[in-house]
Formats: C-alpha cells, structure tokens, sequence
C-alpha cells in the first residue's frame, strides 16, 4: 500500500503553547496512509504526527524552532538522576517506599510534549473533505491496473553525520616543573626546584602509600592482597574491582524483585488497532486515563479531551503495520506502551516502531503517581526497549524524542538523554547536540551544519516526477498538469516537494481532487 496523503499548505500566526503568542508558523497535511519508510524518510526532515495529521515547523518564521532530536541507545549511559528515579521505582516496588520529593537534579517531567493543545485544535478545524474508505477502494483499483515498473525496496542513503573533533590538551600534572631541569644545576633562591629535598607528588599517590603503610603494620608479615610491597602498585584494589563497574540501564531497570515484593508492575506493547483484543479490552481504561490526565496536569476542560478528540489524536495512526521477517518480532507500526501496576493501567507512552528507530509521540499518566516521575522512567524504559530491538534489527538503533525546543525551558529536558543529536534545519544532517547548543544561546534559529557549501542532498529536484493521485489514477505531475491547467494550485505542490524531499515526492501520492 502507497502513503495517500493531502496537502494542507502553510498555517501562519496560530497559537503557541510553548511561549503564548500567537507566532507559531507550520505546514501541514493529512495522511490518509502512510507507510513506515516514508515516515521514517519525513521524521528525518523534520516533519511529526499527531493522529493523522503530520506537519512541519516553518523553522525560521515560527516563534519557537523546533528541532528533531534523537538519542543514540547503543551509547547511552543513564546519568545519576536517570539512576535515581530508576531506583526510586525499585524500592517502591519491592517495599513500597514512597520517596519524599523529587531529585533537585532530576530531568523536569514532559508536559504537553510535541503535539500541544493549539495544533490539535488547529487539526480538528482542518476540513477533511475526502472519504478514506472510498479514497483506499479507489487506490487499490489504480495499483492493480498499473504496472509496477519500479521495485518495491528502497535503499535508504543515510544522513552524513557531523563528527565532533575534541582536541585534547595535555596538562602538566600538580607539583611538576613547567620547564626541564638540569640534574647538576644548582638553584639559585627563589628560582628552580630545590634538589636537595625529595621531590613533589600527587596527593593521589601519597593517599595511596599511606594506606599501603597503614596495611602493611596491620599484617606485617603476610602478603597484602592487592598490593605490591616494593615500588608503585599499579592499582589500589585487586581485580575484583569488576563488581564496581557501573550498572547497566538494563540491570537496572530488570532488577529483580524479592518474592515478598509490595506491588507488581508489568510493561506491555499493544498495537493501535480496533481489531487488537488487547487494545480494544483496555481502550476504555487507558481513555479513562487520558481524561485524568489531561485534566490534572494540563487543566484541559472535559469537552476537550473526549472520547474522540482521544481516539483522533492517539488511537489514530495513519501508519500501515508492517511485519517483514527482517524486522522486529512485534513489527512496525503504531503502539501503545501500557504500564501496569497491580492490576491497572497508570501510565501509557504512545510511540512508532520504524525501520530505524522508536519514536516517542506523547505520554499520559495517572497524576497520583507522579512521585515516580514516570516521565523520565518512561523514556529510559523506551531506550531500553529501542536497545532490545536493535538486537534482532541492527538497522533500528535510535531513539526519537520529538522536538527539543531550546527557547523553552520546560522542553529542554530531552537534551539531558547523551549522546544526542539535532537535525539541520536546512541541509537535515545530524549534528551532536554539544556542538549546537553555543549557536542556540545565541539564536533561537540555527543552522547547525557548519559547512556553508553544503545543501539539502535530499531536496526536490525533479518536481515533474511527483507523484499524484487525480480521479482514480495515479500519474506523475508532469502529466497531471497537462490534463488539468492549474496555475494556482502549481506553487502548492511546489512547495510540498521541496518539504517532503524528491524521494518522498516520488514514492507518496499527493492527492488531488
């Protein structure tokens, strides 16, 4: 099945959730389909969903840029308050202990995340004209009576990626001279070291004799395990030292439990689909949640977060699953990650498993747990679980966290998940976020690839080979513009080939009525 999608154009001057002006710039369209590959291809130009409706960030005229972000799992190192709320879950579960506070140093929790209040309004207001059932009867008909010239497989060229060149310097150590000197020389006052008395060392090292000294009068006749009695030690304590090695995201997050243990909590991937018996025995309660949610923490009315706007804006993915055997066990396509405990739901992270990465859409739990700060847990268990993944797929090994938005201070936290990357807004490479963040100090706006010949390698080049969707037949805009003169319609589609990219342009129909 080909990506179906219609163009919404440039949405100007709407609401901003983030700073509360009236400033925010995208543009938009509708995805009646969509495949995981061409999602995968727009998230890496900077495009997002919520429900059906993917848009893009007008980077250099909205209020507040948003800039992709992704981390990389196969590098991450929890930092210590990521281990704090990680063994902040453990101990409520074991004992049940409720921890007083959160962690000073603790990542701040993600509030509306990417898809806020303003665009889901700005998405019900869209007028949605074409019937998705009729559109798929009709686009089957035209797939069957064409001929497919092209293969299905797509190589995808990967994004070069900006290396960040650290230049060490070397430090003389404390207590060396910052010259040579002469072993013959004798010093005059005030000037050179003086040879007669023994030379400076480290603290470091005199801590260690000491403590060599102290052992060696406690046994002073036996060997001291760990230690070389004559000369330096070359380590302090024996080779054992393995069990101080730093615990893994997934040793500590997999702990186990004592059999005695006060709660049970259990994580389960359920995909977005009506047809799912999971998904559809637990819609009810996780909507339930929803509602709580939204009302607790973002003070929405009731009429704003019903059962619709709930099943637009999260039970709705215009994504196709997908299970080839290459792929993950449970496939790609749309999910929802419930996070049960004892019995109930009190936590769901909706996320997107594509060819080569998870991406986080949004988070919903209940408010009475936020001492747990389900926030961050949530994303760490998401990188452990993109880690998992990567085993059976090496393809899929980044974690999507939607946009970092450095101009608010509530959307920064997703910088603390290292390392990560953000996407150029105008050559779309992936640049390390230490080398992007003095630029943004700077500016709200940025191009982070620092050469200024390069250009976007995947841009629309070809405008004439798009593809289109018009009455039933699919058919490149070159000849559609033949068969219908559409001088004003001309600048539109212009504009959604440059946005989509030429790969996109030609593999997704763009529908026309």
């Amino acid at each position: 099945m080909a990506s179906v999608v219609e163009y919404k154009g440039l949405k100007a001057g709407y609401h901003c959730g983030y700073c509360d002006s009236e400033g925010k710039a995208s543009c938009g369209m509708w995805a009646h389909s969509m495949t995981v590959q061409d999602y995968q291809d727009l998230i890496d130009r900077g495009w997002r969903r919520s429900g059906k409706y993917v848009y893009k960030p007008v980077m250099n005229q909205t209020c507040c840029p948003q800039y992709t972000i992704r981390c990389r799992p196969l590098q991450f190192q929890p930092s210590k308050s990521h281990k704090k709320v990680l063994k902040k879950m453990l101990k409520f579960l074991a004992k049940g202990e409720i921890s007083k506070g959160n962690c000073e140093d603790e990542p701040m929790e993600p509030t509306m995340e990417d898809a806020v209040a303003s665009d889901f309004a700005l998405i019900n207001k869209l007028d949605i004209q074409c019937d998705l059932k009729t559109l798929s009867d009709d686009l089957k008909e035209s797939l069957k009576s064409e001929e497919k010239k092209k293969g299905k497989s797509s190589k995808r060229e990967e994004s070069n990626e900006l290396i960040q060149s650290q230049d060490t310097e070397e430090k003389l150590d404390p207590g060396e001279p910052s010259h040579s000197v002469k072993a013959h020389t004798v010093p005059q006052p005030g000037k050179g070291a003086d040879l007669s008395k023994p030379p400076c060392r480290k603290a470091k090292e005199i801590r260690k004799e000491r403590k060599r000294l102290k052992l060696m009068r406690q046994n002073p006749g036996g060997e001291l395990e760990g230690f070389q009695v004559r000369g330096q030690p070359p380590s302090l304590f024996p080779p054992k030292a393995k069990s101080n090695q730093p615990k893994s995201l997934e040793d500590l997050i997999f702990e186990s439990l004592p059999e005695s243990a006060s709660h049970k909590f259990e994580v389960r991937l359920v995909p977005v689909s009506f047809e799912d018996p999971e998904f559809k025995s637990s819609f009810s309660q996780s909507f339930s949640l929803y509602v709580k949610y939204q009302m607790a923490i973002h003070q929405d009315p009731p009429d704003e977060c019903g059962k619709t706007e709930f099943t637009r804006f999260l039970c709705s993915s215009p994504l196709e699953a997908e299970n080839p055997a290459n792929g993950p066990d449970c496939g790609y396509g749309s999910f929802h990650q419930q996070y049960w405990l004892d019995g109930k739901i009190i936590a769901v992270g909706v996320i997107d498993i594509l060819p080569y990465c998870v991406s986080s859409v949004y988070l919903y739990y209940d408010p009475d747990y936020s001492f747990l700060s389900l926030g961050v847990y949530s994303a760490l268990r998401e990188i452990a679980f993109t880690r998992q993944l990567h085993e059976k797929t090496p393809e899929l090994s980044y974690y999507y966290m939607g946009f970092y938005i450095h101009s608010c201070p509530k959307m920064k936290y997703k910088g603390q998940y290292r390392p990560s990357d953000l996407l150029c807004p105008e050559t779309y490479v992936w640049v390390p976020i230490e080398q992007c963040l003095p630029s943004l100090e700077n500016s709200k706006y940025c191009r982070f690839n620092q050469d200024p010949e390069a250009v976007d390698e995947g841009r629309s080049k070809e405008p004439d080979r798009l593809q289109v969707f018009y009455k039933k037949a699919i058919m490149p805009y070159g000849v559609y513009k033949k068969q219908r003169r559409d001088p004003g319609g001309e600048a539109a589609v212009l504009q959604y080939a440059g946005l989509v990219g030429q790969t996109c342009a030609e593999r997704m129909l763009l529908f026309r009525d």
